[in-house]
């Protein structure tokens, strides 16, 4: 078997690649924990993330969504990255609004609209944690947090959370919940393994 030269300099840069790819994937650790709410209560709209990587995150170009329905904003906790255009849909037979008095995103007021139909935002302050509400239903709400970096999840309803081939560095680990007090802890990913982080949460 021979090579040309132009296949041979594809064939070594795509080696040269690939051992780059296997040497950041073992220069990277993993955090898990358990999230405790001090109530006892469903642990689903807990969000653990990352404050800031180094680095640049394009978002998705799909736009994120955001339902109401059974008059519920569905999910009520909605983490995305900075850029991320969001959806929101009405699937309820009766008119829905979407409006925030959040000043980092703009107070805006996308109107009100029927079933079937959805207004699109985008969000694009990082940091921001966005209030929404339907102006037509008072009791509705939900939050939208704008993330710099795909490293974010939201803890199972056991309070269980894992955050995957996280860089080898030093972070601020953060925890959000609805009504209760957020929570930063500094930690340091080593080239491997898995760092075990809990989180206690008081309103």
């Amino acid at each position: 078997m021979s090579f040309r030269p132009n296949s041979l300099k594809f064939f070594r840069a795509s080696i040269l690649l690939l051992m780059l790819l296997m040497n950041n994937e073992a220069m990277a650790g993993d955090i898990k924990g358990k999230v405790q709410l001090s109530e006892n209560k469903n642990c689903s709209e807990a969000l653990i993330y990352l404050e800031h990587v180094n680095g640049s995150f394009r978002p998705s170009q799909k736009p994120a969504q955001m339902d109401q329905k059974k008059f519920m904003f569905i999910p009520d906790v909605l983490p995305v990255l900075a850029g991320t255009t969001v959806n929101f849909m009405n699937s309820d037979s009766v008119l829905h609004n979407v409006f925030t008095p959040t000043e980092c995103a703009g107070n805006f007021n996308l109107g009100t609209w029927p079933r079937g139909e959805f207004r699109s935002h985008t969000f694009n302050d990082t940091g921001c944690v966005v209030t929404i509400l339907c102006d037509v239903h008072p009791n509705m709400q939900a939050w939208i947090i704008v993330l710099q970096n795909p490293y974010f999840v939201k803890a199972k309803s056991s309070g269980d959370y894992e955050i995957k081939n996280i860089p080898k560095g030093t972070y601020n680990l953060k925890i959000w919940c609805p009504f209760y007090k957020t929570k930063s802890v500094r930690v340091v990913i080593k080239d491997s393994g898995t760092l075990q982080e809990n989180f206690s949460l008081r309103k």
